[in-house]
């Protein structure tokens, strides 16, 4: 059984940590503030809890750097190299933070939303994996399969690509959702009433892509409906509303569209 040590307690760190304990010893949680460190290690069962990165367990396995994109390096930096496999699980920043740092390392970064308050099942999740060399990148696929049976090799450049393509795809939409409840408050109406309909825009991605599933005003070139929208908004929602409109209608030219 591999022993692990996780460098983080946040978002990210928390999913890890309850989807490793089973399959592997954590040995130890650290964290820069101990109370954190403290709940993460009770939460899984582990004893040894830490917010000192020169206490760290020495001869564990496996180290995995969860940490803020920024706070990286500076852990590379303040760790020694022992030998073991370091794991940064950005997918914004490149494997290079642990040249001339480390002689075994990767980066293995899970594209899902994370959230501290909700642990996130990572059977399904898919893992993208980058290693030092071949050797390394197969003791990496090995340890990803511990956590799911989607790890794909991608490097830093195709990495970067998958994280653009998640925001869109996760952080913007859910800001669209925030936009909408707001339109919704201001009428006194529930958010609840247009679950539904996101689910069955998102149940569609396992049938259609998502150019095919288009639907709405924008798709339609429908001026009237579109001009009474944007005259019921203002600010941002007005200028985000017409942009995104603009954008719907350049991927679909009015004589794409059936009549």
């Amino acid at each position: 059984m591999k022993r692990v040590v996780i460098i983080g307690s946040g978002n990210v760190a928390t999913s890890l940590a309850h989807g490793l304990v089973a399959r592997c010893e954590v040995a130890q949680i650290y964290s820069r503030q101990l109370i954190h460190a403290q709940a993460l290690a009770s939460a899984i069962g582990c004893k040894n809890a830490t917010d000192d990165l020169g206490a760290l367990v020495p001869d564990a396995d496996v180290y995995i750097i969860a940490v803020r994109d920024d706070a990286i390096a500076d852990v590379v930096t303040a760790t020694p190299d022992n030998g073991a496999l370091w794991i940064h699980t950005s997918g914004s920043k490149p494997i290079d933070l642990f040249v001339g740092k480390r002689t075994r390392y990767g980066v293995l970064w899970p594209m899902q939303s994370f959230s501290r308050e909700m642990v996130v099942p990572l059977d399904d999740v898919h893992f993208f994996a980058e290693a030092s060399n071949k050797g390394v990148l197969s003791d990496l696929m090995d340890f990803g399969h511990l956590l799911s049976c989607h790890i794909i090799e991608a490097d830093s450049k195709k990495r970067r690509q998958l994280h653009v393509a998640s925001v869109f795809s996760c952080n913007f939409a859910n800001h669209m959702w925030t936009l909408a409840a707001e339109v919704l408050d201001d009428a006194d109406l529930p958010f609840d009433a247009l679950k539904p309909l996101i689910r069955t825009t998102v149940d569609k991605l396992d049938r259609l892509a998502p150019s095919q599933s288009q639907t709405g005003p924008a798709i339609r070139h429908d001026r009237q409906v579109i001009d009474s929208h944007l005259s019921m908004l203002d600010g941002d929602k007005r200028d985000i509303y017409d942009m995104l409109t603009q954008s719907i209608m350049k991927h679909h030219p009015l004589d794409d569209n059936a009549q």
